[in-house]
């Protein structure tokens, strides 16, 4: 899942491809370079970063996905409305990624159950384990155990969606990495994959470029790359990366790993 960030403040590429034109052009590279999901984004939520308005929001993206998806990629709207999800998916998205999980919208879960595609089907629904907004989330990383804790509450609004009338064959799950946790918290959650796993669902992974890999004193797209290639290895559906050349060949030798270690259990 490659990146597409159309606004100004996002902490790793904000103001980079802000512009229609800019963005579209970005999201084709991504494509190119191997993405097989584009994530089209017009809210930063980096630490701290404030709201923008509906129609702000929904003038950044809705123009980007339409024309990504004529093209015949497959978009996503990372988006906390549910408004600026309908009118995306409307324009041609054929996934909503809303790393608050419904909380930041009570519609959300209802409307994305309403929705369909250009595929005649619902849209995926990625589920991110959230705790409150940008403004505070940095004060809200408590936890006794964190890979539990997180898994336990993202699993409360799994069943809140799912009573809204999202199916389990259209759900992905994400454990938030960076929201509501510290540094060491984020390396927790990994190491405790089972804790993820547990959803019994398909789990996207979202590392790029954040500030918990810049402690390694190393370049962090190719932390990323390390990620995402751990992530792979355990199963991941997709990781979500600025960065695609890296981590695409960081996942296929991560998955290769995974299925050389299925094979010889096998035996």
């Amino acid at each position: 899942m490659g990146i597409l960030n159309v606004t100004p403040a996002s902490f790793s590429d904000g103001g980079e491809h802000s512009g229609t034109a800019e963005a579209v052009a970005h999201g084709r590279l991504l494509a190119a370079q191997g993405a097989a999901i584009i994530d089209v984004g017009g809210e930063s939520t980096r630490p701290g970063a404030p709201r923008v308005e509906e129609d702000e929001e929904l003038r950044r993206v809705v123009p980007v996905v339409r024309a990504l998806a004529e093209d015949g990629h497959v978009v996503s709207v990372d988006t906390m409305r549910a408004s600026v999800a309908a009118a995306c998916v409307e324009a041609g998205a054929l996934i909503i990624n809303d790393v608050s999980a419904g909380l930041a919208d009570a519609e959300m879960g209802r409307e994305a159950a309403r929705l369909r595609t250009r595929l005649g089907t619902p849209p995926v629904f990625v589920a991110m384990h959230w705790r409150g907004h940008s403004d505070v989330m940095t004060g809200m990383a408590n936890y006794a155990d964190v890979a539990r804790d997180s898994a336990a509450e993202l699993a409360e609004r799994l069943h809140a969606l799912r009573e809204a009338g999202v199916e389990d064959r259209f759900l992905v799950v994400d454990p938030g990495l960076g929201f509501s946790k510290t540094g060491e918290q984020n390396w927790e959650v990994l190491a405790h994959w089972e804790a993820i796993a547990e959803h019994g669902l398909p789990i996207l992974v979202g590392a790029s470029r954040k500030r918990f890999l810049g402690t390694l004193d190393v370049d962090r797209d190719a932390a990323t790359a390390a990620v995402s290639a751990y992530s792979a290895e355990h199963g991941a559906w997709a990781v979500r990366v600025h960065e695609v050349p890296g981590s695409l060949a960081a996942v296929r030798v991560g998955d290769r790993l995974r299925r050389a270690r299925a094979a010889r259990s096998r035996r």
